[in-house]
């Protein structure tokens, strides 16, 4: 189990800011709520939270698979090189040499982690979607709403009502 408010304040909210130079609205207080409702519907059970899916491939607090992480990196990253520098510098100082050690950072690397599902969420066109952020930042429908249509891999798996009730804070 995590402590949301710790998760919050110590790694979702300054990895996001630091994202804010080169993503402008990355680190939005409604972006970071979301992040937070993320971890805890898609990975958090009776109170656990889980590092890999119980029954499927993603991995991490925020349940990102491998098909999606690279994806990330072949279609959005490779073609950004100040970007992927950012992104690559979050890794610290051992860059992973193979696609599953890489994956691997998804689990054991909170700050990149976050990164990652946060453009998973930038990459989504939301005009598209039919959803904008909310005007209220805690706005727990609207950032449910957000999730389900720009994060939940599986419209099947989770409703915008699981997410606001998963909501822990």
């Amino acid at each position: 189990m995590i402590n949301s408010q710790h998760l919050k304040d110590f790694i979702i909210e300054p990895t996001l800011r630091s994202m804010e130079d080169l993503w402008p609205g990355a680190g939005r207080e409604a972006a970071v709520n979301l992040l937070v409702g993320i971890v805890a519907q898609e990975s958090t059970i009776g109170g656990v939270t889980y590092l890999k899916q119980v029954r499927g491939p993603a991995l991490g607090i925020y349940q990102i698979e491998p098909a999606t992480h690279q994806d990330t990196w072949v279609n959005y990253l490779l073609n950004k090189e100040e970007k992927a520098d950012f992104i690559r510098g979050l890794l610290g100082y051992k860059h992973p040499e193979q696609e599953e050690e890489l994956h691997q950072e998804l689990i054991h690397n909170l700050r990149y982690a976050t990164a990652i599902a946060r453009i998973k969420i930038w990459r989504s066109d939301f005009k598209e979607l039919g959803v904008a952020w909310p005007e209220d930042p805690n706005d727990k429908v609207a950032l449910g709403r957000i999730w389900d249509l720009a994060y939940n891999a599986n419209p099947e798996k989770g409703t915008v009502e699981e997410f606001v009730e998963a909501y822990p804070l």
